[in-house]
């Protein structure tokens, strides 16, 4: 059983920026495509970003331009940099891995408890 767990999150002014990582327990990591996905309140979890075992990567359109997905391999860890934060990116923030790729809506591992980005001024 892989356990992620996720940190980094925080509170953050409009425009600013945080930096998640997600260490994942045992070897599976290296061979699996991981994601970042969200879910604010009220609404649906959401994919935000995907990286494949290659390096391939994916965003959905609101963070395009704005947030970074990236791994280390050797850590068991992905990263999600996240510049210009807005308003509306307020959420709590998961990783795991999608069982598709490109990334759809089932994943391999068990949700963990997230970590929370707040934007507000």
């Amino acid at each position: 059983q892989v356990q992620l767990v996720e940190s980094g999150g925080g509170l953050v002014q409009p425009g600013g920026s945080l930096r998640l990582s997600c260490v994942a327990s045992g070897s599976i990591f290296i061979g699996k495509n991981m994601g970042w996905y969200r879910q604010a309140p009220g609404k649906p979890r959401e994919l935000v970003a995907g990286i494949s075992t290659g390096g391939t990567t994916v965003y959905i359109g609101s963070v395009k331009g704005r947030f970074t997905i990236s791994r280390d391999n050797a850590k068991n860890t992905v990263y999600l940099q996240m510049n210009s934060l807005k308003p509306e990116d307020t959420a709590v923030y998961y990783c795991n891995m999608p069982s598709d790729w490109p990334p759809g809506r089932f994943v391999f591992g068990s949700w963990g408890q997230g970590t929370q980005v707040t934007v507000s001024s």
